[in-house]
């Protein structure tokens, strides 16, 4: 774990945690009884609910390759995810904070399986390491989560900082430390992940969206100071990076060259950062304009993603041509927060608005 100098002090440490062996919670597999199923490369896809407007163009470009197809399942019960996760088995695991609880989906059989955590636990955000652990940040009782699904271990670990609300979560390049934002205390967290000690860093501006450069480098989104932080994890040292009066930036992702994208939410801009001369290299302004712009993911092609919350739309940019298509939701009053592209094409979304689960292929 990190324990160096920063410019704040040494960082606070605790490593007090809490567990328990919980029962495992098998509820029937919750198909979808939506007419007309068919399925294709395993999934189960929705007909006749894709839809593309082009919304607009950059540089002059006319026209883009890419028409989508959307797919979605409703979540069991009346369930309103706030982030999830891809596993490496390709499962999907969910945080649904108002139930305390995480869901597994199974995109091959198109079933849910959940677990009940801890009282107050309430997950904002989840990760899942490459040993299949599911990691949560419990905003309600300021905790990190571990629940371990074989067995349905489940243990907290007390961050130092009481009512700091830890909010999202980043997992380091070689898998042993936990980046997190602590939104209502205005620190950033590391935990390290064999020996559960957690470490605190001040900030200030409300940090939410959380990312790790190629460099190491721990990058944090500061909407109410309208700014980025950083944090060089073997110094401890911590910069800033300022993106003008009324941006808001919201949530933040390192594309596959290194460079970050950051949503604006004040501004419905999409900024491109290079982390290493730590300067703005360009700004898009989204085809909605005001519109809330809000989750952002690149996948493995370099391809952007941003979703306009207020809109119930996802915005796909091509850096290489500069064409931006908004991709509409087939379903109204989304609350999309976050993007995570699967490695298989696919662009994952949850709603959080309207309990849904689903993604964004070529059609």
């Amino acid at each position: 774990m990190h324990q160096g100098q920063h410019s704040g002090g040494i960082p606070r440490l605790s490593g007090s945690v809490a567990g328990v062996a919980m029962k495992p919670a098998r509820p029937p597999a919750i198909p979808v009884t939506t007419p007309r199923r068919r399925f294709l490369r395993g999934l189960l896809l929705l007909p006749g609910i894709a839809t593309l407007p082009l919304a607009g163009t950059a540089t002059g470009q006319t026209a883009a390759a890419f028409t989508p197809r959307i797919s979605e399942w409703p979540l069991p019960k009346p369930m309103f995810a706030r982030s999830y996760a891809i596993a490496p088995d390709g499962r999907l695991y969910i945080a649904v904070p108002n139930d305390n609880k995480v869901l597994r989906f199974d995109p091959r059989s198109a079933s849910f399986r959940e677990w009940e955590l801890l009282p107050g636990h309430h997950p904002n955000s989840i990760i899942v390491d490459r040993h299949g652990t599911v990691w949560t940040t419990g905003f309600g009782n300021d905790t990190i989560g571990r629940l371990r699904t074989r067995g349905s271990m489940i243990a907290e670990f007390h961050v130092p900082s009481r009512g700091s609300g830890p909010h999202t979560l980043a997992l380091s390049e070689d898998g042993t430390t936990l980046w997190f934002s602590m939104q209502t205390g205005d620190r950033i967290g590391s935990m390290d992940i064999a020996t559960g000690r957690i470490a605190e860093y001040p900030t200030s501006g409300r940090p939410s969206g959380i990312t790790i450069d190629h460099q190491g480098r721990v990058w944090w989104c500061r909407a109410s100071d309208d700014r980025l932080g950083h944090l060089e994890p073997g110094s401890g040292n911590i910069g800033e990076l300022e993106l003008g009066s009324g941006s808001r930036p919201r949530r933040i992702a390192t594309a596959p060259d290194g460079m970050l994208w950051v949503t604006l939410y004040g501004r419905g801009h999409l900024v491109k950062v290079d982390p290493v001369s730590m300067k703005i290299v360009k700004t898009y302004t989204l085809p909605g304009g005001n519109a809330g712009a809000y989750a952002v993911a690149v996948d493995a092609a370099g391809i952007v993603w941003a979703s306009e919350i207020r809109r119930d739309t996802i915005v796909r940019l091509d850096p290489s041509t500069e064409v931006m298509q908004t991709i509409r939701l087939p379903t109204g009053n989304a609350g999309i927060r976050k993007l995570t592209p699967d490695g298989a094409g696919r662009l994952w979304y949850t709603g959080s608005h309207n309990g849904r689960l689903g993604f964004v292929e070529a059609e």
